[in-house]
């Protein structure tokens, strides 16, 4: 009887033997609250920055002229390079069929009028009613309409240069049969001297640049000298062939004669020093929370000891990178691993098998 009594107590030594081991071990699990997070120190990027960009020159009146109506083309009197002047004829359209239709309409214009005037006089000697007066004076009007609308027709059967410039691409060929609309001669302005520079410019550059900022412009056509320009004009949104925003640096000053439409140049634009925000943050995009349009969340700490979730606004983003241009001021480094854990007022470790992000 003793054996069995001293064999059921050694069954439950190592149990009792675990548990004196396992309560501590429970108590220090409950009382580690702290999540281990991997962090980045902030570093403003200044806005004041130089930005190298580069494109193609342009002009702001580029335009492609086509015809009112379609038809078979007559004549092409300008080939592509040629200097053109404002007015100047510079194709038509085989003219029979169109003048066909003003004939017509001039002389439907011409029966309504003798047929209102005599409806006129059969109502002055009361044989005409109201209602005969009122529909012949209708038809007058119609054709009438109808011999403007057949004019005007025939007035955009030839192309005009819509400014001084230059014929940059033609796109037809006389004795080509098209249809209304389509696209015959592409000219610019240059001769006037509008030219403007066209560039690609990424999120941050866009929410950086601002209108008339200035810049330095380069083209290998005039290697050693320096163009003077201004920013004019930028996209509102992204253009989808290249997936970036646009901007337009016109040239200032003298106008160089040694630049033609397509031309390669670069530019260094140089940001005002008053811009609205001192500068910008590039952040890793996984770092932002609940974003939302314009704003979103991300979670900073000042003492490597406590989460603190802020609200910052976003000023672009790329590929792997979300540019913040507000709300990160007071804070010295950004939690990118183990946010989706935390909550505001959060303690925190870094975690020593996390390399901290530079």
């Amino acid at each position: 009887m003793k054996t069995i009594r001293y064999a059921t107590l050694l069954l439950f030594i190592p149990l009792f033997y675990a548990c004196s081991h396992s309560a501590p071990a429970a108590h220090h699990a409950a009382g580690n609250d702290t999540i281990p997070v991997k962090i980045m120190k902030l570093n403003q990027e200044s806005n004041n920055a130089a930005i190298a960009v580069s494109g193609q020159f342009t002009t702001d009146d580029e335009v492609m002229l086509s015809f009112k109506t379609g038809g078979i083309i007559n004549s092409l009197l300008v080939k592509e390079g040629d200097a053109v002047k404002k007015g100047q004829l510079l194709a038509t359209l085989n003219l029979t069929e169109i003048n066909a239709q003003v004939q017509q309409a001039q002389l439907a214009y011409e029966k309504s009028k003798r047929d209102y005037q005599r409806t006129k006089n059969l109502y002055s000697d009361s044989v005409a009613t109201l209602e005969q007066l009122q529909n012949s004076k209708t038809s007058l009007q119609v054709a009438q309409q109808q011999l403007n609308l057949v004019a005007f027709n025939r007035k955009y059967s030839e192309i005009h240069a819509p400014v001084n410039g230059f014929v940059l691409k033609k796109l037809a060929d006389a004795g080509q049969q098209i249809s209304s609309g389509t696209a015959v001669l592409q000219v610019n302005g240059a001769e006037s001297g509008k030219w403007q520079l066209k560039v690609g410019i990424s999120d941050r550059e866009w929410a950086v640049m601002k209108l008339n900022d200035p810049a330095q412009i380069e083209t290998t056509a005039m290697p050693g000298q320096m163009l003077n320009g201004v920013v004019t004009r930028k996209s509102e949104g992204v253009d989808a062939a290249t997936g970036t925003f646009s901007a337009y640096i016109s040239l200032r000053g003298e106008k160089p004669k040694t630049i033609a439409a397509g031309m390669f140049g670069r530019a260094t634009i140089n940001p005002s020093r008053h811009s609205e925000h001192k500068g910008t943050w590039q952040i890793p995009y996984e770092a932002l929370l609940d974003g939302d349009g314009a704003n979103g969340f991300v979670f900073v700490t000042n003492d490597n000891k406590t989460a603190h979730k802020v609200k910052v606004t976003v000023a672009g983003i790329e590929k792997h990178t979300v540019i913040i241009s507000d709300g990160l001021q007071d804070a010295a480094a950004l939690i990118i691993s183990g946010s989706a854990y935390l909550t505001d007022n959060s303690a925190i470790r870094i975690d020593s098998s996390l390399k901290t992000a530079k």
